[in-house]
């Protein structure tokens, strides 16, 4: 169990080094006046998110299942794996908007702003934070 949870927490730190950094690809990306800047964004948004953000979500959440199976009559009722678990959803949202925004920057259609696009970073702050007090102190 504990190669599984170790291999989980490497997946985690993964997805979560990928979601930080997409944005702040997009804020750059908004900023860029010249062609060429615009293509090399596209290419490191698509490589980032295809390469990396992709297969650690992937790793993340069948390692998480894995984890759950090892004593799933206690992780049923566990009320702090519930919240965490909601957080994790969100996250996924959170993975999959940011799809979308990389084919909107791919196709040439974003109408957001680099404003947006640094607030819209820090939302998996909140959940990152969420997540780990959930999973470490386990309130309730």
């Amino acid at each position: 169990m504990l190669w599984v949870k170790a291999f989980h927490l490497v997946a985690v730190v993964c997805w979560f080094a990928a979601l930080f950094y997409l944005p702040r690809l997009f804020v750059y990306h908004v900023d860029a006046t010249d062609a060429v800047s615009r293509d090399r964004f596209c290419i490191m948004e698509r490589r980032l998110y295809r390469g990396i953000a992709m297969p650690s979500m992937i790793a993340t959440i069948a390692l998480g299942i894995w984890l759950i199976s090892y004593n799933w009559s206690y992780y049923k009722t566990a009320g702090w794996l519930h919240a965490k678990l909601f957080f994790v959803v969100l996250l996924i949202g959170y993975h999959h908007i940011c799809g979308a925004y990389v084919r909107k920057f791919a196709a040439g259609t974003n109408t957001k702003s680099g404003r947006y696009f640094r607030v819209f970073n820090e939302l998996p702050v909140i959940a990152l934070i969420a997540i780990v007090i959930l999973a470490v102190v386990r309130p309730f």
